[in-house]
This record gives structure tokens, sequence and C-alpha cells, in this order.
């Protein structure tokens, strides 16, 4: 699993795609969910110190498989905010979002030298999961403010210090493709 740079219109493309899905674009907030984010908008973003994004690859290839993020890049104060997206259906819920936001968020602890960043998700998110392997602690609850057709959730509001961070292993993949590998192989018929 490799995380790469969006540098190329093939990955704003592809990544906008995915941004552009009501599937996707419900659970996030661009532009006070009134904006859906275009390979334009995305390549600014890109561009600019308030953002700090990749997209993020299978074991298989280094096709792009789903993207995460930072936005509000504070350099001064050292904070941001987390996001991401698993955009080829096939790959998830097979850890590679986990492993890839891990990875993402060694880099801002690290490379970007931030001392915290927060998350947010829709309660009944399941993307919930995630925010709670790779360390997150809930600080708050966001009432009622945030509209998915016309009804009202609750956002659920997660922090993470530098200190706390674990960089998750990449074995875990290796261990849920295995896994789904044998579930597919328990449920072919057997020959003869």
């Amino acid at each position: 699993m490799k995380l790469l740079p969006l540098d190329r219109s093939d990955i704003f493309d592809l990544a906008a795609g995915w941004l552009a899905q009501k599937e996707n674009y419900q659970w996030l907030d661009f532009g006070s969910g009134k904006q859906i984010v275009t390979p334009p908008l995305l390549k600014v973003m890109a561009q600019r110190n308030a953002h700090f994004l990749r997209a993020y690859t299978s074991d298989r290839d280094d096709v792009p498989i789903g993207i995460v993020g930072l936005n509000n890049v504070d350099r001064v104060f050292k904070t941001a905010t987390f996001w991401g997206v698993s955009g080829e259906k096939s790959f998830r819920n097979r850890g590679y979002s986990t492993i890839a936001s891990s990875k993402l968020l060694t880099l801002a602890f690290q490379d970007l030298g931030l001392h915290v960043i927060n998350t947010w998700a829709v309660e009944h998110n399941p993307s919930l999961r995630t925010i709670e392997r790779l360390g997150f602690r809930f600080i708050g609850r966001q009432r009622r403010c945030h509209c998915i057709d016309g009804q009202l959730f609750d956002r659920l509001l997660f922090d993470l210090l530098a200190s706390e961070h674990r960089e998750l292993e990449q074995a875990r993949t290796h261990r849920v493709e295995s896994s789904h590998q044998d579930a597919v192989c328990e449920r072919l018929p057997q020959a003869g």
C-alpha cells in the first residue's frame, strides 16, 4: 500500500469522482455541504498549505483506491482536521483505509510537526470504526448539525495527540486480505 501525492490529472479526476458520489459526500462537509469537489477544486486544495492530501493504493498495484487528507492545517498552532474516503468499493472493509490513514497521521505528526489532529464523523457512519482503530479519543458531540436527505444528525468529535499516535502495521492488511481469500475459497463448490 502506498500513499501518492495528488499531482497528476488522472488522480485528480479519480478522487474528485469519488468525492462527487452521494454515498461519500453526504458524510463530509466541503463548502457547507453545498459544494461538490471537482478536479480543479481538488487541484487547488492540493496546492494550498491548508490541505495535505494523499491518494492510497492497494498492495496489488499503484492504482489509487481511496483518498485521505488533512484540512485546516495550521502550522502555527500545529493542528489539522483529518478525513478520508474509500473510493473503490471492491476494496472497502479490508483495512486499506485504516492503514492509509495511519500512514498519513504519521506523516502529519513527523514531517509536518503537528501536535494534535481532530476529526469528526456523523453518528452511525461506518468510518467510526476506523477512527477508533486509529486511536482518536472522543471529545464531544455537535448536536443536530449535519443534514442528510433532510434529516439532522449529530457529529461526533475526536482528537489525537502526536504522543498518542502509533502507526498501525501493514501486516494487518495482509491478514484481512488472507481471511477474505479464505472466505471466498470456503464458498467455492468442491470439484469432483
